[in-house]
């Protein structure tokens, strides 16, 4: 089992190389092949595949110069919860909204359980609403 600091890093490592970066072998590094995704959308698969497919077909696509910034890990057990703030120039389609040039920041809170130094559930609130506000 990892320690808590382990567990923070690990989390640190995925929003750093995964969602920053696009990196999809760390990506492949970190999450579990028995992943599931708690707030996939519905009708959308809440597995690795779906999960990886958020990253790198819309999140990225949309927001092509995005930066993650972490502003509160804590830990206790297995899990890691993070709020941090996801940056970037509003470049693609993004919540059916097209391009704008527009800098948009979406505040997100993460819930992420770790086993076996890897991501095995996740459950996460991000400011949607807001994000759309920027857009607009």
């Amino acid at each position: 089992m990892n320690t808590l600091s382990e567990n923070k890093q690990i989390v640190a490592r995925f929003n750093r190389e995964v969602i920053e970066q696009g990196n999809m072998q760390t990506f492949d590094a970190l999450v579990a092949a028995s992943f599931i995704n708690h707030t996939a959308p519905p009708g959308t698969p809440n597995g690795r595949e779906g999960f990886a497919a958020f990253f790198t077909n819309v999140l990225r696509p949309a927001l092509p110069d995005l930066t993650v910034e972490l502003h509160d890990q804590i830990a206790e057990g297995d899990k890691v919860v993070t709020r941090k703030t996801i940056s970037g120039t509003h470049q693609g389609m993004f919540l059916g909204v097209p391009a704008t040039g527009r800098r948009i920041r979406i505040n997100v809170t993460d819930i992420v359980r770790i086993s076996n130094g890897q991501y095995a559930e996740h459950w996460g609130n991000a400011d949607l609403h807001g994000a759309l506000a920027q857009m607009k």
